[in-house]
């Protein structure tokens, strides 16, 4: 719930903040384009108001007035940022309207009670964060355009959609469970990711466009040219050729490399140079010039690490797929020309 907490009042700082979007549909759109459907899921309506009061959609018009300022809705640019963000959003609420709906399927929606216990808590906190701040909250709620039972209820919506999408992923992964033997398959075949310190490599490259390029740049180094001059000379990698293929010192793990590149890297043994190894960047020389490596921890030290992650893994593949399982069933129908 902290989380949630920590998400909703981000959410009503950054309404303060940059003016309130919501309030200024109203004024400036007709009350029938409000109420005009962008989605309907199974016969449910999700209205543009919706879609323009929605937390999302207020950060993106905050940003828009950021860079555009107060007329951003008259720049064509912004227009159309406009216009794909909320496509993006109305996706969003979608998926959101799906989940719902599943949750009253299997009597999973939260306590409504409890919901309210929660928000007012939150409406509470954000108040005295505000206040505490100097600022009036009620007099900035009314200008604003906002009560504060309508606050209450923007708190209120963001809290049950991550109660509701809580409750069916646990539903979905009850069952899910990961034994001993796969925590050591996967202790096995990724110790670098275990170990005492970071392991980490100095690496440098040449990279060329084809296979047989790759290999006359193998058979002069061979033959003792140095590494740096024929990178200079020949490497296409505009990062690193001015400084003779060097591409610094980077850890095994996340190096942000590629990870066919990385597999090479730290197969050869310090001071040695690979052959050909093709990326879709093209075909690499790579050199290992230093290696820093230390001891693996023992699998008992690290298992419950690797087991909670394996779990997580598993239980988003097995809800992502749900989710989209139930959206594909589902009778969706949406109107993009509400979307102007």
């Amino acid at each position: 719930m902290k989380n949630i907490k920590k998400l909703v009042s981000t959410a009503l700082i950054t309404m303060f903040a940059f003016s309130a979007v919501g309030c200024n549909m109203i004024e400036k759109t007709p009350e029938a384009i409000a109420k005009s459907p962008v989605a309907v899921v199974n016969g449910e309506k999700i209205t543009r108001g919706e879609l323009d009061k929605s937390a999302d959609m207020m950060g993106v018009v905050a940003q828009l007035k950021q860079k555009y300022g107060e007329n951003y809705d008259k720049n064509d640019e912004a227009k159309e940022i406009l216009k794909t963000e909320r496509q993006k959003v109305v996706d969003k609420m979608v998926t959101e309207k799906v989940i719902e709906q599943k949750a009253k399927e299997l009597k999973l929606m939260p306590d409504e009670s409890k919901l309210k216990t929660e928000v007012d808590k939150q409406y509470s906190d954000t108040k005295q964060q505000f206040e505490s701040s100097g600022a009036k909250f009620d007099e900035v709620l009314k200008k604003e355009g906002f009560t504060e039972q309508s606050l209450k209820d923007f708190f209120l919506a963001q809290t049950r959609n991550n109660e509701i999408f809580k409750n069916v992923t646990d539903n979905l992964s009850k069952d899910i469970k990961i034994d001993d033997k796969k925590v050591g398959d996967y202790y096995n075949s990724n110790k670098n990711q275990f170990t005492e310190k970071p392991n980490k490599i100095h690496v440098a490259h040449i990279l060329v466009k084809t296979e047989d390029e790759a290999k006359k740049v193998k058979e002069r180094l061979d033959k003792g040219e140095e590494f740096g001059k024929v990178a200079k000379e020949v490497s296409t990698d505009p990062g690193s050729k001015d400084k003779g293929g060097d591409l610094g010192t980077v850890p095994y793990v996340d190096s942000g490399f590629d990870p066919k590149f990385m597999e090479a890297a730290i197969a050869l043994k310090e001071g040695t140079i690979s052959g050909p190894v093709q990326t879709s960047f093209g075909y690499h020389i790579i050199k290992a010039i230093k290696k820093e490596e230390y001891p693996v921890k023992k699998l008992d030290s690290v298992k419950d690490q690797i087991r909670k992650q394996l779990e997580d893994e598993e239980k988003q593949k097995v809800v992502s797929q749900k989710i989209e399982e139930w959206k594909k069933a589902a009778k969706i129908k949406t109107y993009e020309k509400n979307l102007q």
